[in-house]
């Protein structure tokens, strides 16, 4: 598979715009196939990024929240069929009817702190809001719990940031633990994981990359165009190679039973033609089976997919720390892997 001419032609589609800038790696749990770095994780001093550069992932970690939760489940400290209303979680407003299984889902109709179906410009909530002011998931709270419901629970599916910032409620209330430490310990820390973390951007360790907002010519970091730190629905930071520890963990049964994982990992609901929902997982369906599981994420000065191809075992992780082109990059790298199924 010729990815690097993948990216020299997406970087020839784009000139003038905004090159690719991040790190690829195809491989399986025994090979890697592929890895390449390209751009800058520091254009003012001129670092480049390397397959050892750790990026923020957005909502790529939603999947971690997702695992934090069924954890809890495995543990027997938790149900998927758990009313929201009989955790004491004291949120204003919201309907009693409301399940875990509804905030895993993207289907509970609670209100949004940023809802990406009315809203374009994630900065502009921290023009009323002050970014440095974000530090915990309940610091959300006052975004979105006072607003009214968007529809009755498990009528609709409609993507929901804020169903994931009570999940992370849900851990800590359940835990003791703040939920960022939960993740580093029950899941980073157990997969091996050791360049993960939600770091702080005004304290970002070795070997990471600045986001990067506007174009080539035109560039400004985003530390103000997001929360000083990650949380349940957004926010952490890994490297390609983390994240073939990480599939490879999950897909072993090491951080869930294999019938949580499986449940995990069940097209609960359905987004589009090909497109399905598990719990905080992307699944896409061919020919009536799973062509690849996957997470995504889009901040700005962020941009990342990572894909677990289960016929073949196979992995392609995109991480970028720009706005564009990680997810113009994985779909051709689908493309080819359909045509090469096709033809075997």
């Amino acid at each position: 598979m010729k990815i690097d001419e993948i990216v020299k032609k997406h970087n020839q589609e784009e000139h003038g715009r905004i090159q690719f800038s991040g790190a690829i790696l195809f491989g399986t749990e025994s090979e890697i196939k592929f890895e390449q770095s390209y751009g800058f994780a520091n254009r003012s001093d001129k670092i480049k990024n390397t397959t050892n550069t750790r990026f923020g992932i957005a909502s790529g970690c939603k999947i971690f929240t997702a695992i934090a939760i069924c954890q809890l489940v495995d543990k027997g400290l938790l149900e998927f069929s758990t009313l929201l209303s009989d955790l004491g979680m004291n949120i204003n407003k919201f309907d009693p009817r409301i399940t875990v299984h509804h905030l895993l889902t993207h289907t509970s109709g609670i209100p949004d702190y940023f809802d990406e179906e009315f809203m374009t410009d994630f900065e502009s909530l921290w023009e009323t809001v002050p970014m440095y002011s974000i530090t915990s998931p309940k610091c959300f709270l006052p975004m979105f719990q006072d607003r009214p419901m968007k529809f009755d629970p498990g009528t609709q599916f409609s993507y929901n940031n804020a169903g994931f910032i009570v999940l992370g409620l849900i851990v800590e209330k359940l835990t003791g633990l703040s939920f960022n430490d939960y993740v580093q310990e029950h899941i980073f820390q157990v997969c091996g994981m050791n360049d993960s973390g939600y770091f702080r951007m005004d304290q970002l360790p070795e070997r990471t990359a600045i986001g990067y907002v506007g174009n080539d010519d035109h560039w400004k970091t985003n530390i103000y165009s997001l929360p000083i730190v990650g949380g349940p629905d957004g926010g952490a930071y890994t490297t390609v190679h983390d994240f073939v520890k990480f599939w490879d963990a999950l897909m072993g049964y090491r951080l869930l039973s294999k019938q949580l994982t499986e449940k995990m990992l069940h097209p609960h609901i359905k987004d589009s033609e090909f497109i399905h929902y598990g719990y905080g997982v992307w699944i896409e369906i061919r020919n009536n089976e799973i062509f690849k599981y996957f997470v995504m994420g889009s901040d700005p000065g962020v941009v990342m997919q990572s894909s677990y191809y289960p016929e073949s075992k196979a992995e392609v992780h995109v991480l970028a720390n720009v706005d564009e082109g990680a997810g113009l990059i994985a779909s051709k790298i689908d493309e080819v892997i359909i045509a090469k199924q096709k033809n075997e």
